[in-house]
């Protein structure tokens, strides 16, 4: 099927309307909260186990006719009356369209039988300028069910926020998590809309929908992907599982049900899931610093493509300075990616710089002056992910043969320094990740320093070792 990505209108008072109201959920205002009202009071009768002093991140919601799933989803609900987000990033799966990457709506608001929903059209324009990954596509926006269905759940709960709608189609979801993790700050909530297991008969779906929730709580997206058996919202459950992993969130299991528990028979039944996310409190800050530092990488590289004087934000360095660990002197990179490809990578093994510093002029180095590659440039910036190493300082390492450094290798990953006379070059232990056998790490390491493969056997060169700490957006 053919669709247009369209132009996003510029008229005011362009309002989504509610379509599925009166099919999937009552029409009628009071109808509505009186049923949401009465799904919310039986999440009561068998309440989830639900960690304490922990925020709320993110939750997966079912997305089918309430008189089906609005029980489940009703669990997640339920936690929102006691928490405040100025904004939810909604991600919805495409079940009408067939399309590419994801498509974010146009509107100004959406409409509900319980009122409108202001969308949060700076950060909306944010992701959709010069990205093609992000596009209105108005066949989507305006018959997409996967969105809309969550909303009287949200606007109850809730009250007043503002909406990032986004529908997903078929793409690369470690660009799709990237760019909303950017986008979510402290005040964020994110929705993944999903159903699991279609039309297995009912002992089969729960078997199934059970493996599919335990490796939800694992966040283990291969096996996910291996036996998702047609769920219905994989994209939006796999983003926010690289979100969380990101943010090292902790999944907690609310509450499942399917058709042939609710309104349906049990030949043929939809499974349901809900499932929370929550911070770990005691990384929050770390987290949250770490955060900051690849952002003012980013704005650094902004303030170069768009000649700005206000960025990086003063207020942004000022709060890095205020984290000893920051200022002290050490080696940095900074590594640009795209597509999972590398995009500039430039660093200090040492450095007589503070990290702070450190990360400012790697991430123009990376950017701008890798030889291997032509400068960034903007509409690239946006589809790139950064990540930035802190190293510590290089030691010696001591061995007597080859297989003795092969030993002490294999077992650490650590990063390497390979010098011979004038010639040397570095792995960052990421790199362990591409090449995890010693002896063939060691030759594309030779390699990179300009020496023969096998100088690390014959003419046994000097070996530093390092540790990095590493994170990306």
């Amino acid at each position: 099927m053919s669709y247009t990505i369209n132009k996003p209108k510029t008229e005011t008072n362009n309002i989504r309307k509610a379509v599925y109201a009166g099919s999937f959920y009552p029409a009628n205002k009071e109808k509505l909260v009186e049923t949401i009202k009465n799904l919310i009071n039986k999440t009561k009768q068998n309440p989830p186990n639900l960690p304490t002093n922990k925020k709320l991140k993110a939750l997966i919601f079912p997305h089918a006719g309430y008189i089906y799933s609005g029980l489940t989803a009703a669990y997640s609900a339920s936690l929102l009356k006691k928490e405040s987000f100025d904004e939810v990033i909604l991600m919805g799966p495409d079940h009408k369209i067939g399309f590419k990457n994801c498509s974010i709506s146009s509107a100004d608001a959406y409409q509900t039988p319980l009122g409108q929903i202001p969308l949060n059209k700076d950060k909306i324009k944010s992701l959709t300028d010069n990205s093609e990954i992000f596009q209105y596509i108005k066949a989507s926006d305006t018959t997409e069910h996967s969105l809309e269905v969550i909303l009287p759940f949200l606007i109850t709960a809730l009250k007043k926020f503002k909406l990032i709608p986004i529908v997903m189609g078929n793409g690369n979801i470690l660009e799709y998590a990237p760019a909303l993790n950017r986008i979510a700050d402290k005040n964020s909530l994110i929705v993944a809309s999903a159903d699991l297991s279609h039309y297995l008969d009912y002992d089969q779906a729960v078997k199934k929908d059970k493996k599919t929730i335990k490796n939800i709580l694992d966040l283990n997206s291969e096996q996910l992907i291996k036996g998702q058996n047609n769920t219905c919202g994989i994209i939006p459950i796999l983003t926010l599982i690289e979100i969380a992993k990101k943010n090292n969130w902790t999944p907690v299991f609310l509450h499942y049900s399917n058709s042939g528990d609710t309104a349906g028979n049990k030949d043929q039944v939809v499974g349901y899931g809900a499932i929370a996310f929550y911070e770990n409190a005691e990384e929050k800050s770390e987290q949250n610093k770490k955060k900051l530092l690849l952002k003012l990488a980013r704005e650094t590289i902004e303030s170069q493509l768009e000649k700005t004087v206000d960025k990086p934000d003063k207020n942004l360095e000022a709060e890095l300075k205020k984290h000893p660990p920051f200022n002290k002197i050490a080696g940095t990179f900074v590594t640009l990616h795209i597509n999972n490809r590398l995009r500039g990578c430039i660093g200090n093994i040492v450095s007589d710089i503070p990290i702070i510093e450190g990360v400012k002029s790697n991430a123009i180095n990376a950017a701008f002056k890798d030889t291997r590659f032509a400068p960034l440039t903007k509409k690239e910036l946006d589809i790139t992910n950064i990540e930035i190493s802190l190293l510590t300082e290089p030691k010696p390492l001591i061995y007597k043969d080859e297989n003795d450094l092969i030993s002490k290798l294999k077992h650490n990953k650590y990063g390497v320094i390979l010098r011979k006379g004038i010639k040397s070059a570095t792995f960052l232990p990421q790199v362990w990740d591409q090449l995890p056998e010693p002896k063939n790490f060691l030759s594309h390491l030779c390699a990179k320093a300009g020496l023969p493969p096998n100088a690390w056997i014959k003419d046994k060169p000097d070996i530093f070792i390092y540790k990095a700490e590493h994170f990306e957006e």
